[in-house]
Protein backbone atom coordinates (compact mmCIF):
# COMPACT_ATOMS: atom_id res chain seq x y z
CA UNK A 1 0.00 0.00 0.00
CA UNK A 2 1.41 3.42 -0.93
CA UNK A 3 2.44 5.56 2.02
CA UNK A 4 -0.14 8.26 2.72
CA UNK A 5 -0.57 10.71 5.57
CA UNK A 6 -3.15 9.76 8.17
CA UNK A 7 -4.64 13.23 7.83
CA UNK A 8 -5.98 13.16 4.29
CA UNK A 9 -7.91 15.67 2.23
CA UNK A 10 -11.52 14.71 1.65
CA UNK A 11 -11.71 11.88 -0.85
CA UNK A 12 -13.97 11.88 -3.88
CA UNK A 13 -17.49 10.92 -2.87
CA UNK A 14 -16.96 11.73 0.81
CA UNK A 15 -19.63 14.09 2.07
CA UNK A 16 -18.39 17.37 3.53
CA UNK A 17 -18.93 18.33 7.13
CA UNK A 18 -22.20 20.10 7.68
CA UNK A 19 -22.91 23.41 9.32
CA UNK A 20 -24.99 22.94 12.41
CA UNK A 21 -28.42 24.58 12.75
CA UNK A 22 -28.23 28.29 13.69
CA UNK A 23 -27.79 28.65 17.45
CA UNK A 24 -30.40 30.33 19.63
CA UNK A 25 -30.09 34.12 19.75
CA UNK A 26 -28.77 34.23 23.27
CA UNK A 27 -25.69 32.18 22.25
CA UNK A 28 -24.62 34.42 19.36
CA UNK A 29 -21.20 35.89 20.01
CA UNK A 30 -20.18 32.94 22.19
CA UNK A 31 -17.05 30.93 21.29
CA UNK A 32 -17.50 28.79 18.18
CA UNK A 33 -17.76 25.07 18.81
CA UNK A 34 -17.23 22.01 16.64
CA UNK A 35 -18.92 18.64 17.06
CA UNK A 36 -18.11 15.03 16.16
CA UNK A 37 -20.57 12.16 16.51
CA UNK A 38 -19.50 8.54 16.15
CA UNK A 39 -22.29 5.98 15.87
CA UNK A 40 -20.78 2.53 16.12
CA UNK A 41 -22.17 -0.97 16.34
CA UNK A 42 -22.24 -0.77 20.13
CA UNK A 43 -21.93 2.88 21.18
CA UNK A 44 -23.23 6.32 20.32
CA UNK A 45 -20.71 9.00 21.25
CA UNK A 46 -20.71 12.76 20.82
CA UNK A 47 -17.94 15.28 21.48
CA UNK A 48 -18.32 19.06 21.30
CA UNK A 49 -15.16 21.15 21.55
CA UNK A 50 -13.62 24.53 20.85
CA UNK A 51 -10.12 25.20 19.47
CA UNK A 52 -7.45 25.75 22.09
CA UNK A 53 -3.78 26.16 21.26
CA UNK A 54 -2.63 23.31 19.03
CA UNK A 55 -5.61 21.18 20.02
CA UNK A 56 -9.04 21.66 21.49
CA UNK A 57 -10.92 21.84 24.76
CA UNK A 58 -13.97 19.64 25.29
CA UNK A 59 -17.07 21.59 26.29
CA UNK A 60 -19.65 18.80 26.19
CA UNK A 61 -19.76 15.05 25.66
CA UNK A 62 -22.23 12.18 25.55
CA UNK A 63 -21.82 8.41 25.42
CA UNK A 64 -24.39 5.66 25.56
CA UNK A 65 -24.28 1.93 24.81
CA UNK A 66 -27.05 1.45 22.22
CA UNK A 67 -26.10 -1.93 20.69
CA UNK A 68 -27.26 -0.87 17.24
CA UNK A 69 -25.77 -4.03 15.74
CA UNK A 70 -27.49 -6.44 18.13
CA UNK A 71 -28.80 -9.40 16.10
CA UNK A 72 -27.21 -8.14 12.89
CA UNK A 73 -25.00 -11.22 12.46
CA UNK A 74 -28.03 -13.50 12.49
CA UNK A 75 -30.57 -11.43 10.56
CA UNK A 76 -28.53 -9.08 8.36
CA UNK A 77 -30.65 -6.09 9.38
CA UNK A 78 -30.93 -3.60 12.23
CA UNK A 79 -33.69 -4.66 14.62
CA UNK A 80 -36.59 -2.40 15.55
CA UNK A 81 -35.54 -2.40 19.21
CA UNK A 82 -31.95 -1.45 18.37
CA UNK A 83 -33.15 1.34 16.08
CA UNK A 84 -35.42 2.77 18.78
CA UNK A 85 -32.61 2.70 21.39
CA UNK A 86 -30.26 4.42 19.00
CA UNK A 87 -32.68 7.13 17.89
CA UNK A 88 -33.41 7.90 21.55
CA UNK A 89 -29.69 8.46 22.11
CA UNK A 90 -29.39 10.54 18.94
CA UNK A 91 -32.22 12.78 20.13
CA UNK A 92 -30.09 13.58 23.18
CA UNK A 93 -27.19 14.40 20.86
CA UNK A 94 -29.41 16.61 18.69
CA UNK A 95 -30.52 18.53 21.77
CA UNK A 96 -26.91 19.11 22.83
CA UNK A 97 -26.02 20.35 19.34
CA UNK A 98 -28.86 22.84 19.44
CA UNK A 99 -27.89 24.13 22.89
CA UNK A 100 -24.25 24.76 21.89
CA UNK A 101 -22.95 27.35 19.47
CA UNK A 102 -21.68 24.68 17.08
CA UNK A 103 -19.99 26.08 13.99
CA UNK A 104 -19.40 22.83 12.12
CA UNK A 105 -20.34 19.21 12.83
CA UNK A 106 -19.74 15.82 11.29
CA UNK A 107 -21.63 12.67 12.24
CA UNK A 108 -20.48 9.25 11.06
CA UNK A 109 -21.81 5.70 11.20
CA UNK A 110 -19.61 2.63 10.88
CA UNK A 111 -19.80 -1.16 10.54
CA UNK A 112 -23.40 -1.83 11.60
CA UNK A 113 -24.76 0.62 9.05
CA UNK A 114 -22.28 -0.54 6.40
CA UNK A 115 -23.43 -4.13 6.79
CA UNK A 116 -27.16 -3.83 7.49
CA UNK A 117 -29.62 -4.29 4.62
CA UNK A 118 -31.74 -1.50 6.10
CA UNK A 119 -28.82 0.78 6.91
CA UNK A 120 -29.82 3.44 4.36
CA UNK A 121 -33.42 3.46 5.62
CA UNK A 122 -32.18 3.91 9.16
CA UNK A 123 -29.97 6.85 8.12
CA UNK A 124 -32.96 8.50 6.43
CA UNK A 125 -35.13 8.02 9.52
CA UNK A 126 -32.44 9.52 11.78
CA UNK A 127 -32.27 12.59 9.57
CA UNK A 128 -36.04 12.99 9.54
CA UNK A 129 -36.56 12.51 13.28
CA UNK A 130 -33.46 14.16 14.76
CA UNK A 131 -32.05 16.41 12.04
CA UNK A 132 -28.68 14.63 12.29
CA UNK A 133 -27.06 13.80 8.93
CA UNK A 134 -25.14 10.54 9.40
CA UNK A 135 -22.48 9.62 6.84
CA UNK A 136 -21.69 5.91 6.53
CA UNK A 137 -17.91 5.94 6.26
CA UNK A 138 -15.67 3.24 4.83
CA UNK A 139 -13.55 0.98 7.00
CA UNK A 140 -10.46 2.73 5.61
CA UNK A 141 -11.64 6.17 6.66
CA UNK A 142 -12.65 4.80 10.04
CA UNK A 143 -9.12 3.47 10.54
CA UNK A 144 -7.47 6.70 9.45
CA UNK A 145 -9.68 8.85 11.69
CA UNK A 146 -8.85 6.63 14.67
CA UNK A 147 -5.12 7.07 14.00
CA UNK A 148 -5.51 10.82 13.61
CA UNK A 149 -7.33 11.00 16.93
CA UNK A 150 -4.96 8.96 19.09
CA UNK A 151 -1.47 8.72 17.55
CA UNK A 152 -0.10 11.39 19.91
CA UNK A 153 -0.16 8.76 22.68
CA UNK A 154 2.31 6.43 20.95
CA UNK A 155 5.46 5.68 22.89
CA UNK A 156 8.54 7.53 21.60
CA UNK A 157 10.63 5.40 19.30
CA UNK A 158 11.49 4.62 15.72
CA UNK A 159 10.24 2.17 13.15
CA UNK A 160 6.68 1.14 12.35
CA UNK A 161 3.94 1.07 14.98
CA UNK A 162 0.58 -0.66 15.05
CA UNK A 163 -2.59 1.19 16.03
CA UNK A 164 -5.83 -0.73 16.47
CA UNK A 165 -9.48 0.00 17.16
CA UNK A 166 -11.68 -2.84 18.43
CA UNK A 167 -15.23 -1.85 17.58
CA UNK A 168 -18.58 -3.48 17.96
CA UNK A 169 -18.80 -4.89 14.44
CA UNK A 170 -15.23 -4.78 13.13
CA UNK A 171 -11.62 -4.27 14.16
CA UNK A 172 -9.32 -1.88 12.32
CA UNK A 173 -5.55 -2.42 12.27
CA UNK A 174 -3.26 0.33 10.97
CA UNK A 175 0.49 0.07 10.45
CA UNK A 176 2.05 3.52 10.58
CA UNK A 177 5.39 5.29 10.41
CA UNK A 178 5.19 7.66 13.36
CA UNK A 179 8.61 9.31 13.17
CA UNK A 180 7.06 12.60 12.03
CA UNK A 181 4.42 14.92 13.50
CA UNK A 182 1.74 13.54 11.18
CA UNK A 183 2.02 9.73 10.95
CA UNK A 184 2.10 8.05 7.57
CA UNK A 185 -0.10 5.01 6.98
CA UNK A 186 1.86 2.12 5.51
CA UNK A 187 -0.91 -0.49 5.50
CA UNK A 188 -4.30 -1.14 7.07
CA UNK A 189 -6.73 -3.99 7.52
CA UNK A 190 -10.36 -4.26 8.62
CA UNK A 191 -11.43 -7.56 10.16
CA UNK A 192 -15.16 -8.38 10.30
CA UNK A 193 -15.10 -9.11 14.02
CA UNK A 194 -15.94 -6.70 16.82
CA UNK A 195 -17.21 -7.35 20.32
CA UNK A 196 -20.85 -7.63 19.22
CA UNK A 197 -20.42 -9.64 16.02
CA UNK A 198 -17.91 -12.06 17.55
CA UNK A 199 -20.01 -12.60 20.69
CA UNK A 200 -23.12 -13.36 18.64
CA UNK A 201 -21.24 -15.70 16.30
CA UNK A 202 -19.07 -17.68 18.71
CA UNK A 203 -19.55 -16.56 22.32
CA UNK A 204 -21.39 -18.08 25.24
CA UNK A 205 -20.93 -21.04 27.57
CA UNK A 206 -22.62 -22.04 30.81
CA UNK A 207 -19.77 -23.90 32.45
CA UNK A 208 -15.98 -23.67 32.44
CA UNK A 209 -15.52 -26.19 29.62
CA UNK A 210 -18.05 -24.49 27.35
CA UNK A 211 -16.55 -21.08 28.04
CA UNK A 212 -13.08 -22.37 27.19
CA UNK A 213 -14.33 -23.87 23.92
CA UNK A 214 -16.11 -20.64 23.01
CA UNK A 215 -12.97 -18.63 23.68
CA UNK A 216 -10.92 -20.97 21.49
CA UNK A 217 -13.48 -20.53 18.68
CA UNK A 218 -13.31 -16.77 18.97
CA UNK A 219 -9.51 -16.78 19.00
CA UNK A 220 -9.44 -18.99 15.90
CA UNK A 221 -11.87 -16.75 14.00
CA UNK A 222 -9.83 -13.68 14.86
CA UNK A 223 -6.55 -15.29 13.84
CA UNK A 224 -8.05 -16.35 10.51
CA UNK A 225 -9.39 -12.86 9.82
CA UNK A 226 -5.99 -11.27 10.60
CA UNK A 227 -4.04 -13.69 8.37
CA UNK A 228 -3.93 -11.54 5.18
CA UNK A 229 -2.59 -8.59 7.16
CA UNK A 230 -0.14 -10.78 9.08
CA UNK A 231 1.37 -11.94 5.78
CA UNK A 232 2.09 -8.32 4.79
CA UNK A 233 3.63 -7.13 8.05
CA UNK A 234 7.34 -6.22 7.90
CA UNK A 235 9.99 -7.82 10.05
CA UNK A 236 10.82 -5.61 13.02
CA UNK A 237 14.16 -5.90 14.80
CA UNK A 238 13.73 -3.18 17.43
CA UNK A 239 11.06 -2.42 19.99
CA UNK A 240 7.53 -2.82 18.71
CA UNK A 241 5.12 -0.02 19.54
CA UNK A 242 1.43 -0.80 19.99
CA UNK A 243 -1.48 1.52 20.71
CA UNK A 244 -5.12 0.56 21.16
CA UNK A 245 -8.26 2.69 21.18
CA UNK A 246 -11.52 1.04 22.17
CA UNK A 247 -13.78 0.19 25.05
CA UNK A 248 -12.00 -3.15 25.33
CA UNK A 249 -8.55 -1.71 26.03
CA UNK A 250 -9.83 1.03 28.35
CA UNK A 251 -11.88 -1.51 30.29
CA UNK A 252 -8.96 -3.93 30.64
CA UNK A 253 -6.72 -1.02 31.63
CA UNK A 254 -9.19 -0.17 34.41
CA UNK A 255 -9.07 -3.77 35.63
CA UNK A 256 -5.27 -3.68 35.46
CA UNK A 257 -5.21 -0.52 37.58
CA UNK A 258 -7.80 -2.02 39.98
CA UNK A 259 -10.00 1.07 39.69
CA UNK A 260 -13.26 1.13 41.62
CA UNK A 261 -14.78 3.36 38.94
CA UNK A 262 -13.62 4.42 35.51
CA UNK A 263 -11.18 7.35 35.51
CA UNK A 264 -10.19 8.68 32.10
CA UNK A 265 -7.31 10.67 33.60
CA UNK A 266 -5.63 7.45 34.73
CA UNK A 267 -6.47 5.36 31.66
CA UNK A 268 -5.88 7.66 28.68
CA UNK A 269 -2.17 7.48 27.89
CA UNK A 270 -1.44 4.50 30.13
CA UNK A 271 1.36 2.19 29.02
CA UNK A 272 0.59 -1.30 30.35
CA UNK A 273 2.66 -4.50 30.17
CA UNK A 274 1.27 -6.60 27.33
CA UNK A 275 1.72 -9.75 29.40
CA UNK A 276 -0.51 -8.29 32.13
CA UNK A 277 -3.23 -7.38 29.64
CA UNK A 278 -3.09 -10.89 28.17
CA UNK A 279 -3.34 -12.45 31.63
CA UNK A 280 -6.39 -10.31 32.45
CA UNK A 281 -7.98 -11.33 29.14
CA UNK A 282 -7.57 -15.01 29.89
CA UNK A 283 -8.84 -14.60 33.44
CA UNK A 284 -12.00 -12.78 32.27
CA UNK A 285 -12.61 -15.41 29.60
CA UNK A 286 -12.73 -18.09 32.28
CA UNK A 287 -15.24 -16.25 34.47
CA UNK A 288 -18.98 -16.66 34.35
CA UNK A 289 -21.17 -13.83 33.16
CA UNK A 290 -22.27 -13.13 36.73
CA UNK A 291 -18.68 -13.01 37.97
CA UNK A 292 -17.65 -10.53 35.27
CA UNK A 293 -20.69 -8.37 35.99
CA UNK A 294 -19.53 -7.95 39.58
CA UNK A 295 -16.19 -6.44 38.57
CA UNK A 296 -15.83 -2.65 38.80
CA UNK A 297 -15.56 -0.93 35.39
CA UNK A 298 -17.17 -3.94 33.65
CA UNK A 299 -20.59 -4.32 35.19
CA UNK A 300 -23.70 -5.72 33.54
CA UNK A 301 -23.47 -3.55 30.41
CA UNK A 302 -20.07 -4.92 29.36
CA UNK A 303 -20.01 -8.35 30.99
CA UNK A 304 -21.29 -10.26 27.96
CA UNK A 305 -19.16 -8.48 25.33
CA UNK A 306 -15.81 -8.06 27.06
CA UNK A 307 -14.68 -11.65 26.41
CA UNK A 308 -14.90 -11.18 22.64
CA UNK A 309 -12.80 -8.04 23.06
CA UNK A 310 -10.26 -10.10 25.01
CA UNK A 311 -10.08 -12.67 22.20
CA UNK A 312 -9.48 -9.91 19.65
CA UNK A 313 -6.83 -8.27 21.81
CA UNK A 314 -4.98 -11.56 22.24
CA UNK A 315 -5.06 -12.00 18.47
CA UNK A 316 -3.48 -8.57 18.07
CA UNK A 317 -0.80 -9.38 20.65
CA UNK A 318 -0.01 -12.55 18.68
CA UNK A 319 0.13 -10.55 15.47
CA UNK A 320 2.32 -7.77 16.85
CA UNK A 321 4.10 -9.11 19.96
CA UNK A 322 4.95 -5.85 21.68
CA UNK A 323 6.17 -5.79 25.27
CA UNK A 324 3.90 -2.89 26.17
CA UNK A 325 0.45 -1.72 25.14
CA UNK A 326 -0.50 1.93 24.93
CA UNK A 327 -4.11 2.73 25.89
CA UNK A 328 -6.08 5.59 24.34
CA UNK A 329 -9.46 6.85 25.48
CA UNK A 330 -9.73 8.83 22.25
CA UNK A 331 -10.11 7.97 18.58
CA UNK A 332 -12.58 8.64 15.78
CA UNK A 333 -14.33 11.63 17.35
CA UNK A 334 -11.03 13.32 18.13
CA UNK A 335 -9.83 12.59 14.60
CA UNK A 336 -12.96 14.18 13.16
CA UNK A 337 -12.55 17.26 15.36
CA UNK A 338 -8.93 17.74 14.36
CA UNK A 339 -9.81 17.49 10.70
CA UNK A 340 -12.76 19.89 11.07
CA UNK A 341 -10.66 22.49 12.89
CA UNK A 342 -7.72 22.23 10.50
CA UNK A 343 -9.43 21.79 7.13
CA UNK A 344 -13.13 22.38 7.67
CA UNK A 345 -13.99 18.98 6.17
Amino acid sequence: MVDMPAQLPRRQGQRPARSAPPPPRHTRGAPRHYAALDLGTNNCRLLIARPQGDGFAVVDAFSRIVRLGEGLAAHGALSDAAIERTIAALRVCADKLKRRNVRLARSVATEACRRASNGADFIARVREETGIHLDIISAEEEARLAVLGCHALLEPGSGPALVFDIGGGSTELVLIDADTTVPRVRDWHSAPWGVVSLTESAGGGNDAAERANAYRRMRALVTESFAPFAARLPKVTGTRRLLGTSGTVTTLASVHLELERYDRAQVDGLIAPAAAMRAISQELAGMSLAERAQLPCIGRERADLVVAGCAILEGILDLWPAERLGVADRGIREGILRRLMETGA
